[in-house]
Formats: structure tokens, C-alpha cells, sequence
């Protein structure tokens, strides 16, 4: 008897399968995003864009996750299967990191921000649902501390895998990777029994 608690102990000192599913699932779409961060100015200038350019680009995005990200929230709360709606902004950030490979005008680049900005807003709202749906009540700060600090690792990863793979290959091989991880974790999910998530 005291072997069976000490066991539960144990297993309660590590996160619930949904939450595990969701860090490692994230993490992977986090760290797609990094890999481009700190070389995104080179990769501007190589499409014949300038400093400038790089900084609408930002803004382009930025401004379609915004208000994207209110419909998607209130659109999420109506829905029972919200990783569905997870499951479609990974796919639709997949497309736009392979439509990267295609980009060779600042205007093409503007398209591909809006793309990649709606797939990133259109998962967060669900993402943060879900999350928060398999919290455990005693641990809601210890867990989305995990969250946090797995965003910050998966930025530090991605950065130098990042410039390690345009180094080495270039930057198409960066992009097709960078969708990868994105729809592995698309088609990860998706799978998933109701039961889990």
C-alpha cells in the first residue's frame, strides 16, 4: 500500500498527458518560428527588401494576428472540439513557412506575413483554452510557468538550429524543415483521441 502511494506521488509530481501533448506539440511550432527570427533582416535583403521592408513585414503580421486573434477567441468559445481549430492554424502556419520557398518580391512577402500572422492567431485563443482545461487547480502557476519557460527554451533552440541550417543548406531547406514541424504537430493532434484532448 505504501509502494501504491509512494507511486502516486511520483506520478503527480510530472503534468497530465494532455499537458504534456500540448508543451511538446507547441514547443515544435515555437521553435519553427525562432529558426527564422534573428536571421529574418538577411533573408529580406536576400528578396531585395531593406531594413524597412523587414520592419513592415513585422508590422503586417503583427496586425493580422491582432485582430484575428479576437475572432478566433470568440469564435473558439462556441466550439466543443477546439483542437480542431489548433490543428488548423498549425496547417495554415505549415503552408506559409513553405510558401516562403516561393517568395521573390517584398509584395509576395507581405502575403506570406498575412498568411503565417492568421494561422498563428487563429490556434492561440484554442491552444490557451485547452490548456487551461487541463490544468490542475493546485498547479495552475507551476504549469503555465512550464509553458513560459518552454517558449523561452523553444526560441533559444530554434535560433541556433536556425542559422546552423541556413549556413549549411540555405534557406529553402530552413523553410521546408520549418513546415515540417509544424504539420507534424498538426497531424500529431489531430489524431488524438477525444478522450485525451
Amino acid at each position: 500500500m505504501e509502494r501504491v502511494s509512494s507511486l502516486f506521488h511520483i506520478k503527480r509530481m510530472f503534468f497530465n498527458k494532455a499537458l504534456r501533448i500540448l508543451l511538446a506539440t507547441n514547443a515544435m511550432i515555437l521553435i519553427a518560428g525562432a529558426m527564422l527570427g534573428p536571421i529574418y533582416a538577411l533573408f529580406i535583403e536576400k528578396v531585395g527588401g531593406d531594413l524597412l521592408d523587414a520592419s513592415f513585414a513585422g508590422a503586417t503580421f503583427a496586425l493580422v494576428a491582432g485582430i484575428t486573434v479576437l475572432l478566433s477567441g470568440k469564435y473558439s468559445d462556441r466550439l466543443e472540439q477546439k483542437k480542431l481549430i489548433v490543428v488548423l492554424g498549425y496547417a495554415i502556419m505549415g503552408i506559409g513557412f513553405l510558401l516562403y520557398t516561393q517568395v521573390s518580391s517584398i509584395w509576395f512577402l507581405l502575403l506570406v506575413q498575412v498568411l503565417i500572422g492568421f494561422g498563428e492567431a487563429i490556434y492561440n485563443p484554442p491552444f490557451d483554452a485547452l490548456y487551461s482545461e487541463h490544468l490542475d487547480g493546485r498547479k495552475t502557476a507551476t504549469e503555465w510557468g512550464a509553458w513560459e519557460a518552454m517558449n523561452y527554451f523553444s526560441i533559444a533552440i530554434g535560433a541556433v538550429i536556425g542559422g546552423f541550417i541556413v549556413t549549411k543548406f540555405g534557406f529553402n531547406t530552413l523553410f521546408v524543415s520549418m513546415a515540417i514541424l509544424c504539420f507534424s504537430s498538426a497531424v500529431y493532434i489531430y489524431h488524438l483521441p477525444k478522450r485525451i484532448l
